[in-house]
């Protein structure tokens, strides 16, 4: 049983404790075992090193089971200390060459070793890889010192400092203030600034005032709240104390997605230490302030990370949206003060009170403070997880981190803030990456999502993909929502079916505004981005498709005719044996022909053949 912190001192004396027999020049392991790394075999990798230390007497290096590193697609992940030696792909059987070379030889493994696929060098150390070097991982970089499951590392990383200094230290009015004086704006969508919630709530009557954490990430391509929780567990706690204590609340709630195992069991487990060490509970650190945390689960609905059918869901009724004149802060869970921010907004505040408000408003742009977590994927190098300080550009994020795109291929656009976000085009590369200059140019910050996309996308079958995304997520209990997005769900399938017309691209306007200024909550309010976007940067490619019936980028079925070259086909008989529909006909070792009455557009025929004599048009 953990002995129970009765003061801030006792809180200093584990820390010292813990801390006291660290040598920063001995060898240890960090093993990524978030979701990502757990997929490609993390676990058979961190037990084969177990054994194979164990086998070899070395029981003085340590291995440190970590949450994500970040750069998710060349799992398993493994960086040895104290060089920084960072091995990706890693198999079980890679373990005996590891310890043998690395461990015992300091001998870098090359074939394990990171190589830049823009200029083909191989990078043996972690802080030289691009895809880390341009990065200013606050957040994401405490992930590789601790084991989620371990609160005394948490601690002897000075976890739980910034708690203390606040309940000795300092007054509920001063936590507000340092979070104002910081610029701290909600990560999770609207960029809202957290400090005005807090003091709204804080002024706001009834009691209980309740704290709430929004771990429902709903956005396709993200898992950034997913990656804090799983690898720093702590962190969102501690910052969730520290809101509590400042709004003056004793009730918490952690609204977490059903389909996030690995992170639920990490922070149940931080819960239940928090509580045995005094860190949660009645009289915290030994002071007079109460607080405690419960957790529910989502119930896998897109629109129940929106505010008010978050509460709805917490209290056992249908995730439906309430009206926008009723405000959370006054009248939220439980018709009661809340204070809800997302994942990484409370993780962001022991940080703030640790560093200070002045420091911490250095980074970022002079309305957007601090570093923000980006789920980069799509048609990219290096996907993953990125944190970068506000007012980076999305040149920067997409080629320096990222390291360009996949194949040598053009960059075509780039899909921001999740569904509801818009798509952006070559020419804004150059854009600061903000809340505020996002907005101006027709997309969003959301939670987080970036989606990159080359010259094989088609900007119209993107912008249905999303409409039918947020079509079947919507709740339904608002008519320009649930209407408005069908239709325009209709008309996008309209044209990309090769039978738009020329008033579809005004009936899209007119929905969208119908959508912006009718709908309940912001899943309508932002629900028209992709569309508009779209349109404003990509006209011409509607128009190809509406006016000559043709899809540029050879993506939309109905669109797209495929052809044999006569000149070029061998009879191979590939194309005549994979055909799923018997519209193609030849013998063997003769030229061969697609019936296009016959041809369901599938594009096996295009996939096999070996002789490029299949055309796409």
């Amino acid at each position: 049983m953990a002995k129970r912190l009765l003061s801030w001192n006792d809180l200093k004396t584990l820390q010292k404790e813990l801390t006291k027999n660290i040598n920063p020049k001995s060898r240890w392991i960090a093993i990524c075992e978030g979701t990502g790394c757990r997929v490609y075999g993390c676990l058979d990798v961190s037990k084969a090193l177990e054994q194979e230390l164990q086998k070899q007497g070395l029981n003085n290096v340590k291995i440190m089971h970590t949450g994500c590193h970040g750069f998710c697609e060349r799992g398993t992940l493994m960086v040895i200390h104290p060089e920084g030696i960072f091995y990706s792909r890693v198999k079980p059987e890679d373990v005996v060459e590891i310890v043998e070379k690395t461990i015992k030889n300091n001998q870098v493994i090359e074939r394990l070793v990171y190589v830049d696929p823009q200029t083909s060098k191989k990078i043996p150390y972690e802080k030289d890889i691009p895809f880390y070097k341009f990065q200013k991982r606050m957040l994401l970089g405490q992930n590789q010192k601790i084991s989620p499951t371990s609160i005394n590392d948490y601690i002897a990383i000075g976890g739980y400092q910034a708690l203390a200094k606040v309940l000795f230290e300092m007054t509920p009015e001063q936590v507000i203030s340092e979070v104002k004086t910081a610029g701290l704006r909600g990560r999770g969508g609207g960029g809202f600034a957290a400090a005005r919630k807090w003091e709204s709530s804080r002024k706001a009557s009834g009691e209980p005032k309740y704290i709430i954490c929004n771990a429902d990430e709903g956005d396709p391509g993200a898992y950034m709240d997913r990656s804090v929780v799983e690898g720093n567990p702590h962190s969102v706690i501690e910052g969730m104390i520290i809101g509590a204590y400042a709004v003056g609340s004793s009730d918490g709630y952690i609204y977490i997605r059903h389909e996030y195992p690995l992170a639920l069991h990490h922070i149940t487990e931080a819960i239940k230490q928090a509580h045995e060490y005094g860190l949660l509970g009645e009289n915290i650190l030994g002071s007079k302030f109460t607080f405690d945390i419960k957790i529910s689960r989502g119930g896998g609905a897109f629109v129940a990370g929106e505010s008010s059918a978050l509460m709805q869901s917490i209290e056992g009724r249908v995730a439906e949206p309430r009206a926008k004149y009723v405000h959370m802060a006054e009248h939220g869970l439980y018709n009661k003060p809340t204070v809800l921010n997302n994942v990484e907004t409370w993780a962001n505040v022991p940080l703030i009170i640790n560093m200070g408000s002045a420091a911490y408003g250095k980074i970022g742009t002079e309305n957007s403070k601090g570093t923000k977590i980006f789920s980069l994927v799509g048609k990219i190098n290096n996907t993953g997880l990125v944190e970068v300080p506000m007012g980076v550009t999305l040149k920067q994020i997409i080629y320096d981190i990222g390291g360009g795109i996949k194949q040598g291929k053009k960059f075509k656009a780039v899909q921001t803030g999740g569904p509801s976000g818009g798509v952006l085009p070559a020419d804004k590369l150059d854009l600061a990456v903000d809340f505020d200059r996002l907005t101006e140019a027709g997309s969003m910050m959301g939670s987080g999502g970036m989606i990159v996309m080359d010259e094989d996308n088609c900007m119209v079958d993107v912008a249905k993909y999303f409409i039918g995304f947020l079509q079947e997520e919507s709740c339904g209990k608002c008519v320009p929502c649930r209407e408005g997005l069908k239709r325009m769900f209709e008309i996008l399938n309209k044209i990309t079916d090769g039978k738009g017309e020329e008033s579809d691209m005004q009936t899209l306007d007119d929905l969208s505004q119908l959508l912006n200024d009718g709908s309940l909550c912001g899943l309508g309010n932002t629900a028209q981005n992709p569309v508009l976007s779209t349109i404003k940067y990509f006209r011409d490619e509607y128009e190809v498709h509406i006016r000559d019936k043709k899809c540029p980028a050879k993506v939309c079925k109905a669109l797209i005719r495929y052809q044999i070259n006569k000149d070029k086909c061998t009879g191979c008989y590939l194309c005549f044996k994979n055909c799923p529909s018997n519209a193609i006909t030849g013998q063997i070792k003769q030229k061969h022909e697609i019936h296009q009455d016959k041809c369901i557009k599938c594009g096996i025929c295009y996939d096999v053949c070996k002789f490029d004599a299949v055309t796409k048009e």
